[in-house]
């Protein structure tokens, strides 16, 4: 053995690991051929010997050999390697989103991803990207909505909730709304075969118009039925006509009616309603309508009847309402209102506020 070699002696406990270490079919092979090189070691071969069976460098044996003189078998797992320091940490997210709270620059409406990178300096963009979807933060996705401003809210909702959980006993409770201007549209329409071979249904981008109605209709809540009526216009004169029509399909009963804050169902100085004391008005807050339960129903009559229809009059038009209601009544079921506490939103100026 050379005189530089450090002489390796090992102990039963030492000797058992170290086999152990070549014994198991998990080890990795960087650890076992450590535990070849110091077996082999005490066994008196030299470092050549070692690195000529393990085919590798005499300084590779000589370097584990040190190490594990020097601190056994701990010496014989790998040095910490810190790697490259990150370029980005926590300052450069709080970065990004301070500079979100800022306007865009000139000429731009918006923040994008380029923009934000340059406006920050020593930041890719693919960085902003990366912080960007961590966040849970859309440059482009946009979502509009109706924020009510009414003072009164929280006191109109109230009344409106309670009417839907906790109705008067002995009286009807109807949501009544108008649906002004649907259009009678004639268009082309059918069966499409695409190339990958599925078939869709599909119409025609031109089409003839053939008039509007306004539609009229009341939800009574405890059933889910709704009693409709078509008219040309939009007026009081045409709402306190399907009023009338409504106190006589309700005779002797007491009517809570929703309605929303349309001028025409709320004069200054109501004579109609002081005519029917069994009548209550109860109005959703301002820009609330959605409060109102007929605004559901209309979204159905949309979505099966009045979308994608073909119609060369009103008359037509008006007549696939009416069958689409008769249906509806025959299956109707109250709808049901599981939003016990409502609240007004409103929004943010700045993203940070949303972090707080």
């Amino acid at each position: 053995m050379p005189r530089h070699a450090v002489p390796i002696v090992l102990s039963e406990s030492e000797r058992f690991h170290l086999k152990n270490w070549l014994s198991q079919p998990k080890t990795q092979s960087r650890y076992a051929e450590r535990a070849r090189i110091i077996l082999w070691a005490a066994e008196g071969l030299s470092n050549a010997k070692i690195a000529e069976r393990l085919d590798t460098r005499q300084a590779r044996v000589s370097k584990w050999r040190t190490r594990f003189d020097q601190e056994r078998l701990a010496g014989l797992a790998d040095d910490f390697r810190p790697g490259k320091a990150p370029v980005y940490d926590e300052r450069s997210r709080q970065r990004l989103l301070a500079q979100l709270d800022q306007r865009p620059p000139a000429g731009f409406s918006t923040w994008t991803g380029p923009l934000l990178a340059t406006a920050l300096g020593a930041v890719s963009v693919h960085q902003v990207w990366r912080e960007l979807r961590a966040l849970g933060i859309s440059l482009a996705r946009r979502r509009s909505w109706c924020l009510s401003t009414d003072p009164e809210f929280a006191q109109k909702a109230a009344d409106i909730i309670g009417l839907y959980l906790d109705p008067p006993d002995h009286a009807v409770i109807l949501a009544v709304d108008e649906k002004p201007c649907i259009q009678a549209l004639e268009r082309e329409q059918g069966w499409l075969r695409l190339p990958n071979g599925r078939a869709l249904t599909g119409r025609s981008h031109e089409y003839t118009r053939h008039g509007t109605t306004t539609l009229f209709a009341a939800l009574n809540i405890a059933t889910g039925e709704v009693q409709a009526g078509h008219y040309k216009r939009r007026r009081r004169r045409e709402f306190l006509d399907f009023m009338n029509e409504l106190v006589q399909a309700h005779p002797d009963q007491q009517l809570h009616v929703v309605l929303d804050n349309l001028n025409t169902h709320k004069p200054k100085n109501d004579r109609w309603l002081a005519q029917h004391p069994k009548v209550h008005f109860h109005y959703t807050p301002t820009h609330a309508s959605w409060l109102n339960q007929v605004e559901v129903w209309f979204s159905i009559l949309t979505r099966q009847t009045l979308r994608g229809a073909s119609l060369k009059s009103v008359r037509q038009l008006r007549d696939a309402i009416d069958a689409f209601i008769k249906a509806y009544n025959q299956s109707a079921a109250p709808f049901e209102w599981t939003k016990v506490s409502v609240r007004a939103k409103r929004l943010e100026d700045k993203y940070s506020n949303l972090c707080k």
